[in-house]
């Protein structure tokens, strides 16, 4: 990896960083929602050609995807935010060696993980809501996903670590590539083949193979400043991207967590009918999360590297247009899933008229917390990014396990079975309160530090 070395220079002004930010954050977003295609044309061509159940079947698979994905998220966003703090202090070869010891325990990470569901995978598929009518369609799904499965976690650390490394464009463009394939490859395998199900696996493993291929050409080019070096204190380092990144793994592994709870909680108490609308929720969740990481990606690495320069000024205002941008997302999303909710459960299945009947209110009730949600994912990128790992695994466990896991199974047991719809709005909510108490608690130690800084500068003057 790095034929060449170019020197990756972050903004160091507010004017810069605001102009590097836009660029950022479109290559970012349309990275994040074309990564999304997978899950989201699978559930639409699926659930066209297979109705109801075959929604329900990519509900049963999705704790998988998350796992997968949120491995590399693990390895990638934590070692991309180690590299650009290295790199805003100066020290390359610091950051040299975090991206190899990412990439060597991130690919050793994804290939247990892969022998391990290859292994038990009816038996994950069980736990994870499978009856005797859905699991052979589920193994059909799996067939072709299971020969390339740790291509998509080494696909989610290399575009991490492009991004970090100033070319969020490469990045769009190898996901783009795969999405476009994979749309195709879908319609042309699921219908026009009659592969069904099956082909729509078929066609995400093929375009996630391609997407690793155009990633990996960034290795190649003249902007790479990515290099393998030797891995010194490989350990030591392995837990430092492990602290760091444990945040964005907890969020993204808590969807698949959250989607077993539901699954059981529905079946108990509204039915099958029920888990094919919340097939339909789960996939745009996926999606909306994913635009959510795209805005956090977009003002990372200009944090962390503005933080590791001591940028005060710039790492402030790089949040500000985070929070922004992340606040604005969620009203126009809750706007969309409250207006056509009908519509959104139509573009993900051919419907039966009972599920027509009860989608709309359940969709509009769960989309309810889609104001916050982006606003409490960018916070875990927020405390990442400044290095306060505790903070943004707190959240994490917070949004994603404890109060969310809790209120899954208090809420319907005491208020009946429609609260179990208004579990993420309260769980955002209270959410939202903790990320207050953070972000204020770090925007003062960020003031006090720029004090610091400027009364050294001013002391170094007069000497």
């Amino acid at each position: 990896f790095g034929f060449t070395e170019v020197s990756m220079q972050m903004p160091t002004s507010v004017k810069d960083v605001k102009k590097t930010y836009f660029k950022y954050l479109g290559a970012c977003i349309g990275s994040a929602m074309i990564a999304s295609v997978y899950a989201f044309v699978d559930c639409i061509m699926v659930g066209q050609y297979e109705g109801p159940d075959g929604t329900a079947v990519l509900a049963v698979i999705m704790p998988i995807w998350t796992l997968i994905y949120a491995i590399g998220w693990l390895f990638g966003i934590g070692g991309a935010v180690l590299m650009s703090h290295a790199r805003g202090n100066g020290d390359k070869h610091r950051g040299d060696v975090i991206f190899t010891v990412s990439n060597i325990a991130g690919i050793s990470v994804a290939l247990l993980t892969w022998l391990i569901l290859a292994v038990w995978s009816e038996d994950f598929l069980v736990m994870f809501g499978a009856d005797e009518k859905l699991l052979p369609l589920a193994m059909k799904y799996m067939k072709w996903i299971n020969i390339v499965m740790p291509l998509f976690t080494v696909g989610q650390i290399w575009s991490c670590f492009i991004r970090n490394d100033g070319s969020p464009q490469k990045a769009m463009i190898a996901v783009l590539c795969g999405g476009v394939f994979n749309m195709i490859g879908d319609y042309v395998l699921v219908f026009v083949v009659d592969m069904g199900i099956e082909g729509a696996g078929l066609a995400t493993a093929l375009g996630q193979v391609l997407a690793v291929l155009v990633m990996s050409t960034h290795f190649f080019s003249r902007k790479n400043n990515l290099r393998l070096v030797r891995p010194v204190k490989f350990l030591y380092f392995t837990r430092r991207i492990l602290t760091t990144g444990f945040a964005t793994f907890v969020t993204d592994v808590a969807i698949g967590i959250l989607a077993i709870l539901f699954n059981n909680q529905i079946m108990r108490y509204a039915g099958s009918d029920a888990l094919a609308v919340y097939g339909v929720i789960i996939n745009f969740t996926a999606f909306v999360q994913s635009v959510a990481y795209g805005v956090g990606q977009s003002a990372q690495p200009l944090m962390a590297s503005n933080y590791g320069a001591k940028n005060i000024d710039e790492v402030r205002y790089a949040s500000r247009l985070g929070w922004i941008s992340a606040a604005v997302i969620g009203l126009f999303v809750l706007v969309l899933v409250q207006s056509v909710p009908l519509y959104i459960t139509r573009l993900f299945m051919s419907t039966t008229p009972k599920v027509e009947v009860i989608a709309p209110s359940i969709i509009r009730l769960y989309g309810l917390s889609y104001l916050l949600l982006p606003v409490n994912v960018f916070a875990t990128y927020y405390c990442q990014s400044i290095l306060k790992p505790r903070a943004s695994l707190t959240i994490s466990l917070f949004r994603g396990l404890i109060f969310s896991g809790a209120m899954i199974y208090i809420l319907p047991a005491l208020f009946g079975s429609t609260m179990l719809w208004w579990t993420m709005t309260v769980t955002e909510c209270a959410t939202l309160l903790l990320v207050i108490f953070f972000v204020r608690k770090y925007d003062r130690q960020l003031l006090l530090m720029k004090t610091d800084i400027n009364h050294n500068e001013i002391q170094n003057k007069g000497k």
